[in-house]
C-alpha cells in the first residue's frame, strides 16, 4: 500500500476541496481518503506531497494520435480554402503515408506529451489506410510502454478503396476488441487500453458500412466513436443522399447508445441532440480544432446531456482545452460558466467507467488510482465553489508535477522512469521520412 501524505484533494464534479488529507492506494485502487491515514495503515509506504493539489486523472475524450508527427509539417500542402480541402490535402494524405514505424513513434510521442500535460487517459481515433491490420496493436503498445490509459479504434471509411477498405477497417476494430477480451480472460496485465468501434464520419460511410458497424457493435459489446456534423457538408450529404438527419440515420442501425461517442456535432439538428440525450450518449466538443479549421461554433452545447472535451489531435493539454472551450463560449455569447466546462472535463472519466467497467473520476474508496498531481499555490481561497475558476484563470499544465495511472507513478517530479530523448530523436527521423512519403502521394 502507498499513502500520498498531506495533499490538497480536489474534485471538479461533484466539486470538492479537502486540505491536509492523505490518500491511501492499494494496488490500482484508492483505499481511503482522509486525515491521519499513516496511523491507520502503519505498514504502508509514504510519499510526502507537501500540500500539492491531487485530483482524479484528466481524460482527453477525443484525439488522433496518428497526427503526432505532423507538427511543423514540411510536406507540400496545397491551399485549403475549406474544411473538405483541408482533409484531402493534409490529413488524408498524412494518414495514407503512415506505416507501422511512424505510427508507433507518433503514438509514443503523443502518449508522453499527454502524460506531461496531466492526462491519465486519452480516447483515440485512428486512421492509416496503408496499414490497417494490426495498427491498433501498435498504438496499444505505445500506450503501454509509456503507461498511459486509453481507448482506440480504427476510422472505418470508404474514401480510398470503397467497401473493401471499409470491410478491412471493421475487421480491425473487431479483431482488436476481441484481442483485448482474450487478454483479460487470461489475466494479462496491465489492462490499460480498451476499444471503441470506429468510423470516420457519416459522409464516408454508406449504409452497407453502417450495417457492418452495427454488427461489430453487437459482436464486441463496444460503442461507436465517430465524427458527425463537424462541417455543414456532412449534414447536407446525409440529407441529399439519405433524406435523414445524421444521428437518426445512425440510430436506424442501432449505433446510438450509452457508449456512443460523437465528436464535434456543430450542426446536429435539435432532434438529433434529443436522440443522443435520450440514448445517454456523449458529444465531445473540440474547441481549438473547430477554431483552427474555421468550421464554426456549436451554440447547442447547453442542450447536451453528456458533454465531454477533446482536442481532435491538437496535443492533449486539457487544461488549455477547457480554457479555450470556456472563452470561446463566452465570446460566442454563451450562458455557461467555468463550472459547466469543468463538469464536461470530468465526463471523460464517465466514458472510461462505462467502457472499463470500473469506477473513475472521484477521490473515493473503490475508484481507480488514476491521479493528476499539481504544484499550485492558490492566490485566493481554493474552494469547491471556485475550483473551476482557478482552472479557467490559473492552474494549467505547467503546474503538473506527477501523474499516476492504475496505481503507478508513470511521471514523478516532472520525470519519466526512462530517458525520453532517444525517442524524440528517432521520431524526428521517422517524421522526415513520413513527410517524404506524403509528397510522393497524388
Amino acid at each position: 500500500m502507498l499513502i500520498l501524505k498531506n495533499v490538497t484533494a480536489v474534485q471538479l464534479h461533484p466539486a470538492m476541496v479537502m486540505e491536509n488529507v492523505d490518500i491511501a492506494i492499494d494496488g490500482d485502487e484508492i483505499q481511503a481518503v482522509g486525515p491521519g491515514l499513516t496511523q491507520r495503515y502503519p505498514e504502508a509506504s509514504c510519499k510526502e506531497m507537501h500540500g500539492r493539489v491531487v485530483m482524479p486523472g484528466i481524460v482527453c475524450a477525443h484525439n488522433h494520435f496518428y497526427s503526432g508527427l505532423s507538427r511543423g509539417i514540411q510536406a507540400k500542402i496545397d491551399p485549403c480554402p475549406d474544411f473538405i480541402s483541408t482533409l484531402k490535402n493534409l490529413w488524408w494524405r498524412l494518414d495514407r503515408a503512415l506505416d507501422e514505424e511512424s505510427l508507433y513513434y507518433s503514438g509514443l510521442i503523443c502518449s508522453l506529451e499527454a502524460i506531461k500535460s496531466g492526462c491519465t487517459a486519452v480516447i483515440d481515433h485512428h486512421a492509416s489506410p496503408a496499414y490497417i491490420a494490426g495498427s491498433l496493436d501498435t498504438l496499444r503498445n505505445a500506450f503501454i510502454r509509456v503507461g498511459l490509459r486509453g481507448m482506440t479504434c480504427f476510422e472505418t471509411t470508404d474514401r480510398n478503396a470503397g467497401l473493401k477498405e471499409l470491410q478491412a477497417g471493421v475487421e480491425e476494430n473487431i479483431r482488436f476488441a476481441q484481442h483485448i477480451d482474450a487478454a483479460k480472460e487470461k489475466g494479462h496485465q496491465p489492462y490499460l487500453v480498451e476499444a471503441h468501434i470506429g468510423a470516420h464520419a457519416p459522409f464516408t460511410v454508406p449504409d452497407a458500412g453502417l450495417a457492418m458497424l452495427s454488427e461489430a457493435v453487437k459482436v464486441t459489446g463496444r460503442g461507436l466513436h465517430i465524427h458527425a456534423a463537424e462541417d455543414r457538408y456532412d449534414v447536407s450529404h446525409s440529407h441529399h443522399h439519405y433524406g435523414k438527419d445524421l444521428l437518426a440515420r445512425l440510430a436506424d442501425y442501432g449505433l446510438i447508445d450509452s457508449k456512443t461517442l460523437i465528436a464535434h456535432g456543430l450542426y446536429l439538428s435539435a432532434s438529433d441532440i434529443d436522440l443522443l440525450n435520450e440514448k445517454d450518449g456523449f458529444l465531445v466538443h473540440n474547441a481549438r480544432s473547430n477554431m483552427n479549421n474555421h468550421v464554426g461554433y456549436n451554440h447547442q452545447l447547453p442542450r447536451v446531456r453528456n458533454l465531454a472535451l477533446g482536442t481532435d489531435g491538437i496535443g492533449s493539454d486539457m487544461f488549455e482545452e477547457m480554457k479555450f472551450a470556456f472563452f470561446k463560449h463566452r465570446d460566442a455569447g454563451g450562458p455557461l460558466w467555468p463550472d459547466s466546462f469543468a463538469r464536461a472535463l470530468t465526463h471523460g472519466n464517465a466514458l472510461l467507467s462505462r467502457n472499463f467497467h470500473a469506477k473513475f473520476g472521484r477521490l473515493e474508496a473503490g475508484y481507480k488510482a488514476d491521479l493528476t498531481i499539481c504544484d499550485y499555490s492558490a492566490p485566493t481561497p481554493l474552494l469547491p465553489e471556485n475550483i473551476a475558476g482557478h482552472i479557467a484563470f490559473g492552474l494549467g499544465s505547467s503546474s503538473v508535477h506527477s501523474v499516476m495511472v492504475n496505481g503507478v507513478m508513470v511521471y514523478e517530479d516532472r520525470q519519466f522512469a526512462f530517458d525520453c530523448e532517444p525517442v524524440y530523436a528517432e521520431a524526428r527521423k521517422v517524421a522526415a521520412r513520413m513527410w517524404q512519403r506524403m509528397d510522393a502521394l497524388n
